[in-house]
């Protein structure tokens, strides 16, 4: 079956868009003023896992296919050999797999921007930005380096916020937006732990789920041990949750 892009059976005017902009910002100005997180909800990524494991091994069966059968991904391949001192190290299937991920991020970002268009079609930010004058969470003008922050990705319109707004609220605790003079962020700070604890991002990713009581694999009891207390300074530094500092690895794609 043809994939069909989601199209809204309702098209609003430009007043109607406007209006319901107007209450949307209202709401969670409402929100915000008790909990800033209101502008920072993530569905957990185990709440997924099933389908995201049926995609990955539809995702590898196809590129097998792919690299054998005659098509123009094979002859790609043909046009685009490896250099001789890699060749026999990357399987074509596994190349294919690679070709396969970039294509399906490329569709990912498209079908993410077609979201925002679902109710305010294509003039999105225009329309956004027509009604806000000053950042949510950072009270400041808005100016040119304005981004749209999607609260939660469900479908809802995204909200503009300035580009310290934006960065600030990102894994954000509530006690860390009261000073938004602050230069520093969570990611400065585990960026700088990283680099002094010498660790990776794939420990800390480890270290947070371990602690958080899920199964996690460790090669030895040593990393393990290095993981968890790698994920615990990072929740002491940042004053950010085990969930949080999740939070924060997924939207920069860390650890993955």
């Amino acid at each position: 079956m043809a994939y069909i892009r989601p199209k809204s059976d309702i098209t609003l005017s430009k007043e109607e868009k406007i209006e319901l902009l107007r209450e949307y910002y209202d709401y969670y100005k409402e929100l915000t003023s008790k909990d800033i997180n209101a502008l920072n909800k993530k569905l957990p990524r185990e709440a997924l896992s099933s389908l995201l494991d049926n995609i990955g091994t539809i995702l590898l069966e196809e590129s097998k296919k792919l690299a054998e059968q005659d098509g123009p991904v094979k002859e790609f391949l043909k046009e685009n050999p490896l250099p001789n001192h890699m060749d026999g190290l990357l399987p074509k299937d596994f190349r294919v797999f690679c070709l396969v991920l970039n294509a399906l991020k490329q569709w990912v970002s498209a079908e993410q921007g077609a979201t925002d268009r679902y109710l305010l079609g294509g003039t999105a930010r225009e329309t956004c930005r027509s009604i806000v004058t000053h950042c949510m969470v950072t009270r400041e003008e808005l100016g040119k380096d304005a981004e749209l922050h999607h609260p939660i990705r469900d479908g809802r319109p995204p909200i503009i916020l300035s580009k310290k707004g934006h960065s600030l609220i990102e894994g954000q605790s509530t006690s860390e937006y009261q000073d938004t003079e602050e230069e520093g962020t969570p990611y400065d700070t585990l960026l700088k732990l990283k680099h002094s604890m010498n660790r990776s991002w794939v420990q800390l990713r480890k270290g947070c789920l371990d602690l958080l009581g899920q199964p996690v694999e460790f090669t030895t009891q040593p990393v393990k041990n290095t993981s968890r207390a790698f994920a615990k300074k990072a929740s002491e530094e940042t004053g950010l949750t085990y969930r949080q500092l999740l939070d924060l690895l997924d939207d920069k794609e860390l650890g993955l």
